[in-house]
Formats: C-alpha cells, structure tokens, sequence
C-alpha cells in the first residue's frame, strides 16, 4: 500500500457505486479500487461482503446518513474527501447504488472537483433497477410499460423547487420507482391518486434488495398503508408503482411471460 504522500502532491478521489448490495453486483473496477485504495470513506447502505473487498492496509471511514441518525454531515464528508486527497494517493468514496442516482455523488464531484481535487466517477447498479429485478419485476415491458420514473420521496431542505409534482408523475409515466419514500408513503399515494392512479394500482415495496434479507410486499395503492403497519415494514425500501407489479409472480416461477422478439426489433 502507498504511504502517505506530500501536501503539495494531489491524489485521486473515486466515487465508486457499490450497487444494492449483492456483492456479485459490485463492478469489477469497483472491486479493484477497493482492493487498493489507501482510504474509504463509506456510507450507511453499503453491505457488509462489499465492505469486506476493502484491502486490510487501508483506512476506513464510516460517514454514513440514515433517517434520524446522521453520522457526519455532507460538508464534513467532502472535506474529509479532500484532506486525505492531500496525504493519499486513491480516496475511495463509496456509495451505495450509484453515486449519482439520489446519492449526492454530483455535489461531492462538485466540491471536489472546486477545490481542485481529481475525481473520477465509477457508476454503480441502482437499487431502483436491481430490487424489481430481483423481485421479478421488469421497469418496462412492452406490454405493461414503456416509460419509468425514478423520484425520491424524501426531499432535501432548502430544495432547489418547492415539491415534487406527484400528480404530473402520476400523469406521465407507467412505471414509478420512488427512493426513500415509505415514511412519506401516506401522502405520496394521495397525491398520486389525485393525479388520476386508481385504488387499485399494483405497488411494491421491497426492503433491502437483492441481499438475503430481501424483504417485499405486494399490494395496491389501497391496501399497501394497511399492510405495511400489519407488517412493521420499515425503510430504507424502493416503492414501484404501476402494472409491471403485476409481473413478480409470473417471473418468480409461477408463470412464464410469452415473448414475440427482443425489444429492438
């Protein structure tokens, strides 16, 4: 492992998805930098066997935000980013899912790469992809759906726009995959219905994707409220609103899906 290098020598920090959590998933490049790297600096979702491809010499940081319980702040984190850009010569930051899908990857890049630090982004598989799949639901298929929506259901303070227009989402998309969003889930489902989503459109939510632990309901937008509180099914969970829902018991074995040719032709 590199030592620590001067002040005036600059290192590289990496923003590296760690995907959902399977660590099959991790990306090659993901793995090797983590083998490697001199520093890491790691979030709260991140799961343990990818912890584990961290290399033994290397210096970890857990700077990891959970609803409640933040363990350092955004700016905290950037700036840690960006001392030990200053000693080492490979940073790590990993994130769970990929950096820059509602993982302010793009803001870390920002205040890096103002500070004249080197950044290098290697994108990670999105949970908002991964869960359904793993729970056997496509985000589109030709006969149920051609256009999905990923939205966050836990918008930031002092937010660059007031809301999220729900009703508009509900409007123009046939799949949504929201992120974040089961504490708000009572009010997001209101205003989805005002949007003109019936009682009985198909929802998901599944907890912890693609780990063994890989919990999920399936109801509708009329019984979903009722089945999480019978459950005590908690965050953090990825919702997935609209037909497609339909499709997990056919593709986990119950069924099998008819296909007349590939999506290009």
């Amino acid at each position: 492992m590199t030592q620590n290098i001067s002040e005036t020598c600059l290192g590289k920090v990496y923003l590296v998805g760690a995907g959902p959590g399977d660590p099959g998933l991790m990306t090659i490049k993901g793995k090797t930098l983590l083998e490697h790297a001199d520093v890491v600096v790691y979030d709260a979702l991140v799961s343990p066997p990818i912890l584990d491809m961290i290399g033994e010499k290397a210096i970890k940081i857990h700077a990891g935000k959970r609803r409640g319980r933040h363990s350092k702040l955004q700016a905290e984190t950037t700036q840690i980013l960006m001392e030990k850009a200053r000693q080492y010569p490979v940073v790590v930051r990993l994130k769970g899912g990929d950096p820059f899908v509602f993982g302010r990857g793009g803001e870390e890049m920002q205040d890096l790469v103002n500070a004249g630090i080197p950044v290098e982004v290697v994108p990670g598989i999105t949970s908002g992809i991964a869960a359904p799949a793993y729970a056997g639901i496509p985000v589109t298929h030709r006969g149920y759906s051609s256009s999905v929506t990923f939205v966050t259901g836990h918008e930031a303070v002092g937010k660059y726009r007031p809301k999220i227009n729900w009703e508009a989402i509900a409007q123009g998309s046939e799949t949504i995959v929201i992120y974040m969003g089961v504490h708000n889930l009572p009010n997001i489902i209101t205003k989805l219905q005002k949007g003109g989503l019936t009682s009985a459109t198909p929802i998901a939510l599944i907890r912890w994707g693609t780990r063994s632990e890989q919990e999920q309901l399936i109801g509708t937008l009329e019984t979903i409220i009722e089945q999480v509180e019978t459950a005590n099914f908690e965050a953090p969970a990825i919702a997935i609103i609209g037909n497609v829902v339909e499709l997990s018991s056919i593709l986990l074995g119950y069924g099998a899906v008819e296909e007349e040719g590939s999506e290009n032709e």
